[in-house]
């Protein structure tokens, strides 16, 4: 059993569930990872912050603990308020139409090259007020971003090689942001990079390694999510045609089948944690100072919560999944990902229709062994003529 290899991580599912059935709490022997399965045993793990802490990884703020971790989220959340978020819904809009515009005569694409990754790293570059031609550095900085995930619970030469490319990238956005920030000091504009750099709470404002720490963060989750749930919904309605259906007739139904989708394909599977004590859950010990996995992914497919998880239900309600996790560290951009979300969607059902794939072989999986989705999705379609 490997729960990181491509045809797992394409439908993670099954495994999960025989897993969560009989070892809900279950040590890994291969990695020697310890992995939570269940939803109350996942959601414990993101809520109990005695018990479990979040400090791995690079100094970003998704892996600090409060009193750190408190602070940082005010200062973020002061440049990332809702209202900045509801005014870039015309422009997500306009680039949606400008992608598609540029595909959709031919009846086919790869949805992930040609939109869904694109498009999220516009909207960022767009937020932080950074130049769009910018963005296939974006893309590649974020694609060694997401192989660190090949460190956890690994050793020999993919591990170093992770490593030693993060910590080139670390070097690259460093410099990059330094030039930013310097300008932004000079010339302060409308847009998130400012608000990053003035942001204040009870006189404190971000360290430039704080903002470096944000930048690489929102690169990553900022466009990670966005482009996962764009592919997963494609997915998901090709195989649930019936589903579509509705939903082109009851397009009032978005809202909860995007909240489904975050359910069913959840876009981030796992989360790290680290036991700050010795913890027992479904009768097994956890050690103290162990790395854990929360799986999220298979959380949400839990029967005591979900009835008949295995379906994709565009109405399911009540709907109570955790694919933005839970608690302190529910995502700060989940605001983001939902406007993204339903603006393109809306345009792809709007403008194509027949939507099929257009490839028999099975689709490549996403970097990050922690994200869920395609890195390349071929489809053929017909053009919806209005």
């Amino acid at each position: 059993m490997d729960l990181f290899s491509d045809d797992i991580r394409r439908n993670p599912y099954p495994l999960y569930e025989r897993i969560r059935g009989s070892l809900p709490v279950f040590r890994d022997p291969q990695s020697g990872l310890w992995m939570i399965f269940d939803y109350d045993g996942v959601k414990q793990a993101l809520c109990d912050q005695e018990a479990f802490s979040s400090q791995y990884g690079p100094d970003w703020l998704v892996f600090n603990d409060p009193p750190r971790h408190s602070k940082l989220r005010a200062l973020v959340s002061r440049a990332f308020t809702p209202k900045s978020v509801a005014n870039l819904e015309p422009r997500i809009a306009e680039l949606s139409r400008e992608l598609l515009d540029q595909t959709i005569e031919r009846g086919k694409m790869d949805l992930a090259a040609d939109f869904a990754v694109p498009l999220p790293m516009m909207v960022i570059a767009e937020m932080l007020g950074i130049p769009l031609e910018d963005r296939g550095q974006f893309k590649r900085w974020v694609d060694v971003i997401l192989r660190m995930s090949y460190t956890i619970g690994r050793q020999g030469e993919e591990s170093q090689s992770a490593l030693s490319d993060f910590r080139q990238v670390s070097m690259e956005m460093n410099q990059y942001l330094t030039a930013l920030l310097a300008q932004r000091h000079a010339n302060p504009k409308d847009d998130l990079l400012t608000r990053l750099s003035q942001a204040e709470v009870d006189g404190e404002r971000l360290t430039k390694s704080e903002i470096l720490g944000f930048f690489q963060l929102l690169l990553l989750a900022g466009s990670e999510t966005t482009t996962n749930l764009i592919n997963n919904a494609i997915l998901c309605f090709i195989e649930n045609p019936d589903q579509l259906a509705k939903l082109r007739c009851q397009m009032e139904l978005m809202p909860s089948a995007i909240e489904e989708l975050l359910r069913y394909r959840s876009p981030l599977q796992w989360v790290y944690r680290v036991t700050r004590r010795k913890v027992e859950l479904h009768r097994e010990i956890i050690p103290a100072e162990t790395l854990v996995l929360a799986m999220i992914g298979s959380a949400n497919h839990d029967p005591k919560y979900f009835t008949n998880p295995s379906r994709f239900d565009i109405a399911r309600d009540p709907n109570p999944h955790i694919g933005f996790g839970t608690g302190q560290h529910f995502c700060l951009g989940a605001s983001l990902a939902r406007l993204e979300a339903t603006v393109t969607l809306t345009e792809l059902l709007e403008r194509l229709d027949e939507i099929e794939l257009a490839s028999k072989e099975p689709w490549p999986p996403r970097k990050g062994l922690h994200v869920h989705g395609p890195s390349s999705l071929p489809i053929r379609f017909k053009v919806r003529r209005k």
